[in-house]
């Protein structure tokens, strides 16, 4: 069995109740910090780290060659944990997606030294100029940059004054085709790490998602891929530690049908409207829950799925809600399930002669997917999803979130290309 089979395994075992979601290293370690201040001495020429095991390593001969010529970054005795968040410095990727802008914002707000990197043109098919979002990053020193090319990532970070503390990724795929998928959620997540590495960072938060407990996507194949590869770092080198955020679903997922429903169309919903529950999260909750993972001890190597507070609630129950803020008659389209069968089994026959097809077949999996399954805890004992067992975090609440949506709209809670309704 590969090692990444045998931590797939042990993260399904992880969520028994006597595991408490620990991975095999569940030592915290002393993590450390280097600010070096004189002005006749450039850090970065020292920031490197000794080259990591080969599925780390990376396959650029310039970005290798370029760490070779480093020297080993020298330890502090001080782990950054001690030190006032004004003192620890935070690289964050993904810093413009729907999670990753208000991880920035609490994270400058607890005052923590934020580095943000993003790509010069930004958000939803790159509509964001850069002044716009040095403006919706404000507080945080902002780097332009390339995550899915270590060089252009080692480049950008290479002007740092002072090494990094942690690396928080809020990278993921915007559209869940199969390329794209490897590309960010592994490839440029993996980018990400390496170059944090070699910048002094000890400590990386990485946000993920609770549907990799059953991996059927080839997104969720891809997170489970990095997360596999970084729970082993963490048991070679003591002096790397991880905290792997499995968020429920979000708010805004949950939110494309409020304005139809507003304008008198019929809320749709597979099944009976029970075949699936959830524990919705607002984005700054998830984001107060990520800037935890900072720093707080009780994180560290640790698989942490969290959704938000109150009971889970399955589409019939969030719909009723809906039309009872509306003041409106239940109106509900029901959907059989195996219409998206069929569809995806007619993609997957047309995707063996038209290639170009596979990713249309990859969405229709994920439609499917997320309208059959919970977004809470597998309970390997019972074969069941558990909401009792989904830890919830937090005070927004969904009833919250659509009388705001009523009230204004969907605007900033932009679904992308990749949506059911």
């Amino acid at each position: 069995m590969s090692a990444s089979s045998s931590y797939i395994n042990s993260v399904y075992s992880a969520h028994s109740p006597r595991l408490r979601f620990l991975t095999s290293v569940s030592s915290p370690t002393s993590l450390v910090h280097l600010r070096l201040r004189s002005p006749s001495f450039s850090w970065i020429k020292r920031c490197a780290l000794p080259p990591l095991k080969p599925h780390f390593r990376s396959n650029s001969t310039r970005a290798s060659a370029a760490a070779g010529d480093r020297e080993t970054l020298t330890s502090s005795s001080v782990s950054f944990r001690d030190k006032s968040p004004s003192d620890v410095r935070v690289l964050v990727v993904g810093s413009t997606g729907y999670i990753g802008k208000f991880v920035v914002r609490e994270l400058v707000r607890r005052g923590f030294d934020v580095i943000a990197v993003a790509r010069e043109r930004s958000g939803i098919r790159g509509k964001k100029t850069k002044d716009e979002t040095l403006a919706e990053l404000q507080g945080s020193t902002v780097l332009f940059s390339d995550v899915t090319s270590l060089d252009r990532l080692d480049e950008s970070l290479s002007g740092l004054d002072s090494p990094v503390d942690v690396v928080v990724s809020c990278l993921a795929s915007r559209t869940g085709g199969v390329k794209d998928s490897w590309l960010i959620d592994y490839a440029a997540t993996k980018n990400s790490f390496t170059a944090g590495r070699r910048c002094g960072a000890k400590h990386f938060v990485l946000l993920s998602a609770i549907c990799v407990q059953k991996p059927l996507l080839e997104f969720q194949r891809a997170k489970l891929k990095f997360e596999a590869e970084l729970a082993e770092e963490a048991a070679r080198n003591t002096q790397v530690t991880y905290s792997i955020v499995r968020p429920t679903a979000f708010f805004k997922s949950l939110g494309g049908q409020v304005e139809l429903v507003k304008d008198g169309k019929p809320y749709v919903m597979f099944g009976d409207g029970r075949l699936c529950a959830c524990k919705p999260i607002s984005e700054p909750d998830l984001a107060a829950f990520i800037a935890d993972c900072v720093l707080d001890e009780d994180k560290i190597n640790r698989i942490l799925p969290i959704g938000g507070p109150g009971k889970a609630l399955t589409p019939l129950e969030q719909g009723e809600m809906l039309f009872r803020l509306l003041g409106k008659e239940p109106n509900f389209l029901k959907v059989p399930i195996g219409i998206m069968d069929f569809a995806i089994g007619v993609l997957d026959f047309l995707v063996k002669i038209f290639p170009s097809l596979e990713d249309a077949a990859e969405f229709g999996k994920i439609g499917r997917y997320y309208a059959a399954e919970s977004m809470l805890i597998w309970d390997l004992e019972t074969g069941e999803y558990s909401a009792e067992k989904t830890p919830s975090y937090g005070t927004d609440t969904l009833e919250e979130f659509f009388e705001k949506v009523i009230r204004e709209g969907m605007a900033g809670q932009e679904l992308g290309e990749q949506t059911i309704f």
